[in-house]
């Protein structure tokens, strides 16, 4: 049992992390098995982002200290905050296991200080990362370059075929 002084500390903590963070996921992980929960973790650390077990109260108080008005009993199952370091990471590590085990559920979330529904954060974790992002864009940039070069090179490539034809039909 946690004592009031502990409570007070996480609900601080967790004020700040979401005050600070661009997104929060929040995830019912109501039977997952503890290697489960342990891989689930290492997954959002690794991709930069928190995976804390919270009480509903503290949650929703550590909200509401941030603007955002909840009732925590909206929310069924055991309750988890993922907070991340930029919009995606976390929707979209919670969003793949989910797909994978039953047991872990997307409930809600916050962008930008806004809440989310679950609908809205699953739609949010199929959006392209930053990385994808960036590489289609030097792809498209790309592309016309790539198009110029070939087309300039295509000259000289249909040159040497001629004369490459007209020497096989002088040998011949």
């Amino acid at each position: 049992m946690l004592t009031r002084q502990q409570k007070e500390e996480i609900v601080a903590k967790l004020t700040d992390e979401i005050k600070e963070a661009p997104s929060c996921v929040l995830a019912d992980f109501k039977g997952l098995s503890a290697n489960d929960m342990v891989e689930l973790k290492q997954k959002l650390r690794s991709g930069g982002s928190t995976f804390q077990v919270i009480k509903k109260k503290l949650l929703a108080i550590a909200l509401a200290n941030n603007g955002i008005e909840i009732n925590p009993k909206d929310y069924e199952g055991q309750i988890a905050i993922s907070v991340s370091e930029d919009e995606v990471t976390s929707a979209k590590l919670i969003y793949e296991t989910a797909k994978e085990n039953e047991n872990v559920k997307i409930v809600g979330g916050l962008l930008d200080g806004k809440l989310m529904s679950a609908q809205e954060i699953n739609a949010l974790a199929k959006l392209p990362s930053t990385d994808e992002l960036r590489a289609k864009l030097v792809g498209q940039l790309q592309a016309p370059i790539s198009g110029f070069v070939n087309t300039l090179a295509g000259v000289p490539r249909s040159f040497v075929q001629v004369l490459g034809a007209v020497r096989d039909n002088k040998e011949a």
